[in-house]
């Protein structure tokens, strides 16, 4: 998720001109957009964050080792032993929170709290395992990225968690999800549609959540974390599509399989059909 700080920055990289369908003899002069004194440090810092994401073949680091401690529905910083080696497969649900006093607070205002971050794993063309998530390290898009690689700079910020699937995906639910995350790869970051979650506008409630927050599928400009993980679910048969509500489902409902939203405490449950949540981490002993 990202710092409401940076919708202003959503602008800057938007196409300003509408391209016909032949290129024109001479080509127009667009006006340079100038990034306003006061957002080059947010820009900068941005783009960094960008340059170090863990893209597919950017030969970024990866973990030594991959391990999952025993599962419960606890986000405490408890190590469950024993731990077993764990290899990613294409429908398990990633969790992340980081020591981001901003985004508890955020959280915690829009009724929730830990885990922040959510994203889901999915085979790529060539076979890797890769991970979909919206707006990874606070940036503005929607990513496709190596899994591992990822997942480990996440456990250099803070806590990461796996909801394991146990049942591998079919073949054609597993093709529907890599369809759909090759798809929404470089989409927009729903920064609007986010904010709206700390506002009475907003499709969570307790009684407005069975009729608003529908699936939408591909039809979206852009998704947040949390909606981008169960579209990709909805999408790939994993869930029910008649009473799954992406935009009014957060990171923690994931994680507990429990809501204070009436709705969603009723229809989103994701075992058995998932493992209940397992810390994640690259080393098997505790520290």
């Amino acid at each position: 998720m990202t710092p409401l700080c940076l919708v202003a920055l959503c602008a800057i990289g938007g196409d300003p001109y509408p391209y016909p369908n032949t290129a024109p003899l001479t080509p127009p002069v667009v006006a340079e957009r100038r990034v306003p004194f006061f957002l080059k440090p947010a820009e900068k810092r941005l783009r960094e964050k960008v340059a170090n994401l863990a893209f597919p073949g950017a030969g970024k680091s990866a973990p030594c080792g991959s391990y999952l401690w025993q599962p419960a529905y606890k986000e405490d910083h408890i190590l469950r032993v024993p731990a077993q080696p764990y290899t990613l497969q294409p429908g398990d649900i990633v969790m992340s929170a980081d020591g981001s006093v901003f985004w508890k607070l955020m959280h915690n205002l829009a009724g929730t709290s830990h885990p922040t971050h959510s994203m889901i794993v999915f085979a790529m063309p060539d076979g890797k395992m890769g991970i979909l998530e919206g707006g990874p390290h606070d940036t503005l898009k929607c990513r496709v990225l190596e899994a591992l690689p990822h997942m480990f700079t996440y456990e250099a910020e803070g806590r990461v968690w796996v909801r394991r699937r146990v049942c591998p995906l079919t073949s054609e639910q597993s093709a529907r999800l890599t369809e759909f995350a090759l798809a929404t790869n470089e989409r927009q970051f729903a920064v609007g549609r986010l904010a709206l979650q700390l506002t009475p506008f907003r499709t969570r409630g307790p009684i407005r959540t069975a009729f608003v927050g529908k699936p939408h599928g591909l039809d979206r400009e852009g998704y947040y974390c949390s909606e981008l993980v169960v579209e990709a679910c909805v999408y790939a048969g994993l869930m029910d599509p008649r009473t799954t509500r992406p935009s009014a489902t957060y990171p923690r409902d994931i994680f507990m399989d429990h809501s204070l939203n009436p709705y969603l405490n009723r229809h989103l449950k994701l075992a058995p059909a998932w493992d209940p949540p397992a810390r994640w981490t690259s080393w098997a002993t505790v520290p």
